[in-house]
């Protein structure tokens, strides 16, 4: 038997199981080693490559792979004429309240409320048996006339015959006594006349008030509510009540005050030219609601006031245009851009959503000769469908990136890709074959 050394044998025991733990911490500590990216490059290089000349290879290889284009665009330039925006409101071309022209009762009425209606249809009766029995007394009194004119024509023709007869006698006292009856008959010849003629205007007359108990629409329009029931008394004493109101909405008027400042400033561009009524009928104006984007609305000059509203201080300015649809209803709000006859025939035109925006303002990314982007503030003009007019800060030749704007950072050296405007408002201002984002 031997003596064992409790201190000895437990220094021993611990030795061993920490020999054990660090092979095993050694090997877990390799293979986590082994699969970082850095293990892999090492483990890739050649034998003998220091560590970091493999690392200036990964670098490489990076670095040689290509960066996706990015589109660009040279500004359009067009003639292009400037503008002014106001607001006014819509206004119907023709607005009539239908009133009874005779006396009688309402009998009936041949439309809808609030119904569209073609000039010429029947919208009201009223009674007709009074004004119908008054056409037939003034065409049998018109019969009458005309029966006894054609007597007194027989009995005049006769008295000539006679007279003449007589003359050819030589009588001694025919002139006087013969000159007496031709006169007489020449008489009642013009009155019988006149019979006849109040007889005929009284027979229009019967026939007018007769087509004035139907009413019907002076021009193609909606007809509002009706305003008196069938069965009232109409047309009846002074005050003739309206039995409806019918308006036209095709065309129809836009309404505008132009203030003394743009008056002023329009004649300016026109050189002080002074233009005639014709000329004003060429002007075109543009017209959209207040929900509409861009001008969808054309039409053209129809008035302009000869004189500023002395209470206002503006000048109203009238546009018609057509409106089959009844876009535009009478009181509606409306914006109407006008031409102030300057035009600028070199003007830049870009992509209206290749402009960005922070606290200094509009802004577009240009490419320098070394590609580089550069971030160039604008100043902004009107808008011309998708494009924008830029008025300064701009060059022809600029490039402009009008797509992928994410990569396009200011400083940043870019491959540019150069397109057309075509190009961009049919693929959202990327080129072919570019994916959109």
């Amino acid at each position: 038997m031997f003596a064992v050394n409790p201190g000895a044998s437990g220094m021993r025991l611990a030795v061993a199981v920490i020999a054990g733990l660090a092979t095993l911490g050694g090997y877990g500590l390799v293979q986590i080693w082994r699969s970082t990216p850095l293990a892999v490059a090492n483990a890739a290089e050649p034998k003998g490559m220091p560590t970091h000349a493999a690392s200036a290879v990964v670098q490489a290889q990076v670095a040689q792979q290509p960066s996706p284009p990015v589109p660009v665009i040279q500004p359009k330039a067009q003639s292009v004429a400037d503008y002014m925006e106001v607001t006014g409101n819509a206004a119907a071309v023709n607005a009539v309240k239908l009133v009874a022209r005779v006396e009688g009762y309402l009998e009936k009425i041949h439309y809808e409320d609030g119904q569209f209606v073609k000039k010429g249809d029947l919208l009201f009766t009223i009674q007709q048996d009074q004004y119908k029995d008054q056409l037939q007394q003034s065409q049998a009194q018109v019969l009458t006339a005309q029966a006894s004119l054609q007597v007194l024509t027989a009995q005049a023709s006769l008295l000539y015959a006679k007279t003449e007869l007589v003359r050819y006698s030589k009588l001694v006292k025919q002139d006087a006594a013969t000159q007496t009856e031709v006169d007489h008959w020449n008489f009642e010849r013009a009155s019988a006349e006149a019979s006849l003629l109040s007889a005929q205007a009284s027979v229009a007359l019967a026939k007018l008030n007769l087509g004035y108990t139907e009413v019907r629409a002076p021009f193609d329009g909606i007809v509002g509510k009706h305003l008196i029931d069938p069965g009232n008394l109409v047309g009846g004493g002074a005050q003739q009540s309206a039995l409806a109101e019918i308006t036209q909405l095709d065309p129809i008027y836009v309404v505008a005050n132009l203030s003394e400042q743009d008056v002023l400033k329009v004649r300016a561009n026109l050189g002080q030219h002074r233009l005639t009524l014709d000329d004003l009928k060429k002007v075109p104006v543009d017209v959209a609601l207040s929900d509409q984007t861009g001008f969808p609305l054309q039409g053209t000059i129809e008035y302009v006031a000869p004189a500023l509203d002395p209470a206002t201080g503006t000048l109203l300015v009238r546009g018609i245009l057509p409106n089959p649809d009844r876009t535009l209803l009478p009181g509606f709000f409306v914006k109407i851009r006008l031409p102030m006859a300057k035009v600028d025939r070199n003007a830049l035109l870009v992509p209206d959503r290749a402009l960005q925006e922070d606290q200094g303002g509009r802004y577009l990314l240009v490419l320098n000769k070394g590609d580089l982007v550069e971030q160039r503030y604008v100043q902004l003009g009107q808008l011309i469908g998708a494009l924008r007019v830029i008025t300064s800060g701009l060059k022809p030749d600029d490039r402009v990136v009008v797509g992928d704007l994410w990569r396009a950072n200011p400083g940043t050296k870019v491959i540019p890709q150069l397109t057309t405007l075509d190009t961009t408002a049919g693929s959202a201002g990327m080129p072919a074959g570019s994916p959109k984002p």
